[in-house]
């Protein structure tokens, strides 16, 4: 009897955060990952683990979050979509699923991210902008905020920008390295964007929140220069440069992967199943 092996699937992920409590499966909360795994469960009719390529926070959206899964059942792609979007809340959408090369895994194969920053600027903030910015109608010196900004490109220990982790008794480096980093004034916003090798806890809102610190006059080029240095918090008197934005105006723009792994050669129909390495992220 020909047994055809599972499937290795490949989705864009994208998410109205506002309600859910982060990425990451919590007992008795709702996240995007127990959402997500959810609704396969109940399609494949047995467990069904997925993976992200990181862990958004509560409150936090995604325009294109990549995530993976392995199933057994055979349901055409187009066909799994319809049945997956229909099974998931409105502020969740699967698109583009393709089938992966089964050791693809969306967090340790990602060679970038970008992520987007939203702050309104106007005295009001429509109800229906309210969820995805933050609604900041004060005086700020732009000129001080563009400048750090671009400050933070290049390779940097970025601990003082991190919060604590589950992880931070292992020693793990916390050097990422900034590919780019702009901030854009726009109609009645600011959007903040920056596209790096990878991100810490809460990051990308502890650098927004120092770049609101510059743009009020209390953080200049030295201090955060300062800050990015090897070793900074164990300074007598170091400070972190910034309070953490809020995060309802955090976006997860896009996810970079090798181009062999998004385009992966056909696989053989006489291949046997492969070893699977559900390693969680």
């Amino acid at each position: 009897m020909n047994i055809r092996p599972p499937r290795r699937i490949r989705a864009n992920i994208s998410y109205d955060g506002t309600d859910f409590h982060g990425w990451q499966v919590q007992p008795g909360l709702a996240t995007i990952q127990g959402t997500l795994e959810a609704a396969l469960s109940a399609i494949e009719g047995a467990p069904v683990q997925v993976t992200g390529s990181g862990r958004t926070d509560s409150g936090v959206h995604a325009l294109a979050q990549t995530a993976a899964f392995t199933l057994a059942n055979r349901i055409p792609l187009d066909n799994l979509r319809r049945a997956l979007n229909n099974l998931l809340p409105h502020a969740i959408r699967a698109a583009d699923l393709v089938e992966t090369e089964f050791h693809f895994h969306p967090r340790y194969h990602a060679l970038a991210k970008t992520y987007e920053y939203r702050i309104w600027r106007a005295e009001i903030c429509s109800p229906f902008e309210r969820r995805y910015t933050h609604h900041h109608p004060y005086p700020l010196f732009l000129p001080a905020m563009i400048r750090l900004a671009a400050l933070l490109r290049g390779t940097h220990d970025f601990s003082a920008f991190a919060a604590s982790d589950d992880k931070d008794e292992l020693g793990l480096s916390k050097v990422r390295t900034i590919f780019d980093s702009e901030l854009l004034e726009q109609p009645h916003q600011l959007l903040y964007r920056v596209r790096g090798n990878g991100f810490l806890k809460h990051m990308v809102r502890n650098i927004v929140g120092a770049l609101l610190e510059a743009g009020k006059g209390n953080l200049d080029e030295r201090a955060l220069l300062d800050a990015l240095r090897p070793g900074y918090l164990d300074k007598p008197g170091a400070r972190r440069p910034g309070s953490r934005a809020p995060a309802c105006g955090l976006f997860l723009v896009s996810v970079e992967y090798p181009d062999i792994l998004l385009n992966p050669p056909p696989r053989p129909a006489h291949a046997g199943p492969p070893h699977l390495d559900e390693t969680a992220d």
